[in-house]
Formats: C-alpha cells, structure tokens, sequence
C-alpha cells in the first residue's frame, strides 16, 4: 500500500501546472529530483532484471578465486547503500526490514553475505579470516557494482561497524557517506563494558552460572545459551521475548557460519575472549583520520556502550550520533522509528549537501 500511495503522490506532483506563487519553482525543482516508482526499480541492465538484482560477484583471494551474494534493491544513480552485517560469519537476512522502509524514500541499497557467510562461497579455511582481507574484499565488490564517491554509503553494524571502519581508513576516498552502527571503536573497552556495567546487570546468580562455564569453557552447555538467551539477548541484542523475534533475525542466526563467528568473535557471547582474532582490536587513536559525513548509530540498551559511541562521533570531525533510547544491538528492530528516520535523514542531508555536524 504505502509502494502506491508514493506513486500516486509522485504523478500528482509531476502532474501540478504552473502556478503564480513565488514557491513554485522550488516545487517543481523538488518534484524533478524525485524518483518514480518506475524508475526506482528499473534496474540498470537487463541482468540484474533477470535475476531480481541478485549478482554473484567473484573475488580473487590468497586462496584463489570465490564468489560472493549481493542482491541490489531499487535503483538511485545518486544514493546506493552497502550493508555490511554483523558476525562475523551472520548473514544479510537481518537487514530484511530495511524493505519497509528505504523503497519509498528512493534510496538504493545492497544486500551482501561476505565471503563465508551462507549465500555466498563458504571456503575452509582460517587465513581468509582476517580484517585485511575483508576490507580487500569490498572494495572489490564495490568495483563489481560501480559503487563511487559520487554515491557509495557504506552502513555496518556491530562486527560490519570494524569492517567500515577499517574500509573509510583504508578507501575512504570512495565513500559519499559512512553509518557506523551499534559498534565500538575498540574491542577492549566493549569487553569492559560487558564485564563491569552488563555483567552486574544480570542477577547474581546467573552471573555467577555464567562466568562459572565461561571459566571452564563449557560452551556448548545448553544450559549457557539458555542463561544468556532468557537474561542477556532479550535485554541487549533484541529487546523483545525469544518467541516474538522476527523470522529474519532467526534464520540469519541458523545461517551463521560457526567457523568464521568463532575464529574472529570466540566463543564467548559476553565479550570477546580466549584466542579470538578480534580480541585485541582497537582504533581509538585513529577514528579520527575518518573525513567522510558520518552517522553512528548507538542504543542505551545495546552490548556496546551508547557513551563510547557517542564519544566517537565527536571525534569524527564531519559525523553526527544518533541514540536509540528504545533499542539494543539491532535497533532496526526494536526502535524501528528512531533508528530508520535518523538514518534516512542522514543519508538525504548528505545526498542534498545539507549535512552539518550536530
């Protein structure tokens, strides 16, 4: 319904005649900018229409070559979003609602399963699992789809929120704009906040549980998902009881690729620890170096700390932070409204020239 009601809308305002006010060229200026429904998800080349904008993108590795899923969605020669998902090793599945909301405002974007996530090629082998490699990885899907600076956001969230980052250090000369979601800087001061504010959160003796199997790495206790699940996910992750969770988050959580979640993420869910990839990751010191507009998006009840977030926005010089007082780690879901009206109007403000740093 709403998909036709912006068309009608549309047709009305290219149909109005000229009038004799003095807002009338701004209107008209306003209506030529805007992309019929026609025109959104008339997609550039006939393969893509073929295909339901899906393109499987090969990528040359250390390894060899492998291929990656993307699915594109609608069609915005001027605004063309990346997103990045979390895991590592999780899938774009948990971005489904992103169809809800960024259709109608004109805005193109990308689903995409990194390499080893499910949709995609789902190699062997742990020398692939490295920072270096995935930043490598989207610049050459951002060639693959002729993503440029003229019009490439790239989102991430939670474990993409270390991929985009590292991405803008590296590339940032190919980003329009840069939304950096639900993710710290560093990985030592999220294991703090886990431990010292999340931790003391739980009640004591399911803390006490807790930290008793993480102490034994007796992960694969039933009992510890089940902890965490009942006290910790609801509250942090997705603030909603386990049986109300969309059926997107759940199947990307079926997806997900263990071996890559584990050898980067570890096997804890209550920080990062053990001999974990990601452990010591940090870029406090450089956040800075980061030029591009920015949005980074935080939750007061998300796994990472809504402080530190905002923290790092002010040290972005060109970025803004947008709080979710309702959501936690997937705040596209559990404080949809915030979380999608802060974002589109990030992405138009930057699209229009009219982003200014708060």
């Amino acid at each position: 319904m709403k998909r036709y009601l912006f068309l009608l809308l549309t047709l009305i305002m290219f149909s109005c005649t000229q009038s004799e006010n003095s807002n009338t060229k701004t209107k008209k200026s306003e209506a030529s900018n805007t992309l019929s429904l026609n025109e959104y998800w008339s997609y550039p080349n006939e393969d893509l229409k073929y295909t339901g904008g899906i393109k499987m993108i090969p990528i040359n590795t250390p390894k060899g070559e492998f291929k990656v899923w993307t699915r594109t969605m609608g069609n915005n020669p001027k605004i063309k979003v990346l997103l990045l998902h979390g895991g590592p090793g999780m899938t774009h599945e948990i971005y489904e609602c992103f169809n809800s909301w960024f259709p109608q405002e004109g805005i193109e974007f990308i689903y995409y399963d990194q390499l080893g996530s499910y949709y995609s090629d789902q190699p062997s082998d742990t020398t692939l699992w490295t920072i270096e490699r995935f930043v490598d990885e989207v610049e050459q899907v951002r060639k693959a789809l002729n993503l440029d600076s003229e019009n490439f956001y790239l989102f991430g969230q939670s474990w993409g929120g270390i991929l985009a980052m590292e991405y803008a250090l590296k590339y940032q000369n190919n980003l329009k704009g840069l939304i950096i979601s639900n993710m710290m800087a560093s990985i030592p001061e999220y294991n703090k906040y886990a431990h010292e504010v999340l931790g003391p959160q739980l009640p004591p003796e399911v803390l006490k549980e807790v930290m008793e199997m993480e102490k034994n790495e007796d992960y694969e206790n039933p009992r510890y998902a089940e902890l965490l699940m009942e006290y910790h996910y609801t509250e942090h992750v997705l603030r909603k009881p386990i049986d109300q969770w969309p059926e997107a988050v759940n199947r990307g959580l079926k997806h997900m690729n263990p071996e890559v979640y584990i050898y980067m993420q570890g096997y804890s869910e209550f920080g990062i620890s053990g001999d974990a990839t990601l452990k010591e990751w940090d870029r406090t010191q450089n956040i800075s170096e980061i030029k591009v507009p920015t949005l980074v998006i935080g939750s007061s009840h998300d796994t990472m700390d809504p402080k530190h977030m905002e923290w790092m926005a002010s040290e972005i010089p060109y970025s803004d932070f947008l709080l979710c007082p309702d959501g936690s780690h997937l705040s596209q879901y559990d404080d949809q409204e915030t979380f999608f009206n802060g974002l589109i109007k990030f992405i138009k403000d930057v699209d229009s020239g009219n982003f200014q740093k708060m």
